[in-house]
């Protein structure tokens, strides 16, 4: 039906629909064609220079930042928290191992046991448990909760591993035979159960010193790569700038590529020192402090192997046999160690032991050449008197040489990490300051030029 005259046609929506679309398209076609005019002059190149110049600064100083932040927590957690672990489970392993070997030395003595065998052993104990409060601490929710992990293992056997041991000890005290039981129950407990947990936690803790070393140590190729490029970038921006205003110097590029620059020199010397210093706490350190620790714990275990030996009453045999895979396992360690010592006191150590080792070995024949003839007694003495040169005091001397040298290579770990942590110190604040300084200048030296088509 036709329009009356007067009358207004009323278009439909989806006419206004389209009208307005086509209005909307032609718009962002002006636009894009606009952009593509004003890239096509000077000002428009100019202009999109500045952001991308301000962009990459931020952008290669973010990656840069990020990477410093990386490496100088992971050498913070080398220096504070996995490093220390790993002494802890290495407390662990000794307390636990020389108060096995003690507490069967405190049983061989029967009535006679010293006030120093059995101070010894309760501060082996208390040595451990303080330990593991540390570990345990630092555990993940989801291990602590873990029944089958080192730590739930070590600390629901621990107070098992004691009260056996006490047992016995009241039982040997009164002269009953079934103590010696009760004394083999508990070495068996501590050699399949807490010691295999302590060694577990101190290979966990190792791989994790090592993950640290790893994450610490390794050259920042890429962000090294990421410097280098935009120093080039802003020489071409500079090149290019000269090239249009034909003015030689741009005081914003310049700014601009003076803070790329130290930036990038920053970068390049800090991590040369930080790999220089997470090798040397491998070198100095962490590869000396893995065999010395396995040198003290074959010892450890020898000593065990020896005392229960005699605690067996002539069913030892296999003891005996262990003593003697771990008294040469010990030897080739300790020999391995004294290889590696790069510090004049490590070696001097090493060698200490390794001529206690020898006494120790002579004092364990006469022990068991007493034994095998019958005399009991005199290989009770042997094993557990305080004589020069005797299996106690040659043991003592092993241990105590092989722990001083641990000390000083876990020293030189924790040394070298704070020394690679000092050349960060500041660096990732640094690097964000002077990629902001390099974006302000490139664009305010851009500005100016611009400035100049008005």
């Amino acid at each position: 039906m036709a329009s009356s005259p007067g009358t207004t046609a009323t278009q439909s929506p989806a006419v206004v629909a389209g009208s307005t679309t086509e209005i909307a398209g032609t718009r962002s076609t002006r636009r894009v064609a606009a952009v593509r005019e004003l890239s096509r002059t000077t000002p428009g190149i100019l202009m999109l220079l500045a952001v991308g110049l301000a962009l990459a600064s931020v952008l290669v100083g973010a990656v840069t930042a990020a990477g410093m932040a990386h490496r100088s927590h992971a050498l913070d957690t080398l220096a504070h928290r996995s490093g220390p672990l790993a002494v802890a489970a290495q407390d662990i392993y000794r307390s636990l191992s020389d108060a096995d070997a003690t507490a069967n030395s405190g049983f061989l003595a029967g009535g006679q046991e010293t006030a120093g065998v059995r101070a010894r052993y309760t501060s082996d104990i208390n040595q451990a448990g303080t330990a593991l409060a540390l570990a345990t601490s630092a555990q993940a929710s989801a291990s602590a909760a873990d029944p089958n992990s080192p730590v739930a293992v070590l600390t629901s056997n621990l107070p098992v591993y004691t009260g056996l041991v006490e047992t016995a000890r009241a039982d040997n005290l009164q002269g009953l035979p079934v103590g010696a039981a009760y004394q083999r129950e508990a070495s068996n407990l501590m050699r399949t159960q807490l010691l295999p947990a302590a060694e577990s936690l101190y290979r966990t803790q190792v791989a994790q010193r090592t993950s640290d070393q790893d994450s610490a140590g390794g050259f920042p190729w890429l962000e090294i790569l990421f410097g280098v490029v935009l120093v080039a970038v802003l020489a071409v921006a500079q090149w290019f700038v000269w090239r249009r205003s034909r003015r030689r110097v741009n005081l914003g590029l310049a700014l601009a590529t003076v803070a790329a620059v130290i930036s990038l020199l920053w970068l390049l010397l800090s991590s040369l020192v930080v790999v220089a210093s997470v090798h040397s706490s491998r070198s100095d350190g962490s590869t000396q402090t893995d065999v010395l620790t396995q040198a003290r714990i074959a010892a450890l275990k020898a000593r065990a192997d020896e005392t229960l030996t005699l605690v067996a009453h002539g069913a030892g045999g296999a003891y005996e046999k262990d003593y003697q895979a771990m008294e040469s396992d010990d030897d080739g360690l300790l020999g391995r160690a004294g290889s590696l010592a790069t510090d004049p006191t490590v070696g001097q150590d090493v060698r200490a032991a390794r001529d206690a080792l020898s006494a120790w070995n002579i004092a364990h024949i006469a022990v068991r050449n007493a034994d095998d003839s019958g005399d009991y007694a005199t290989a009770v003495q042997l094993t557990i008197g305080t004589a020069p040169n005797g299996a106690a005091d040659a043991f003592d001397r092993v241990d105590k040489s092989t722990a001083q040298a641990i000390s000083t290579t876990n020293d030189a770990i924790e040394r070298y990490a704070s020394d690679g942590g000092n050349a960060l110190i500041g660096a990732v604040w640094a690097v964000i300051v002077l990629a902001l300084l390099s974006a302000v200048g490139a664009v305010a030296g851009i500005w100016q030029r611009l400035k100049e088509y008005r």
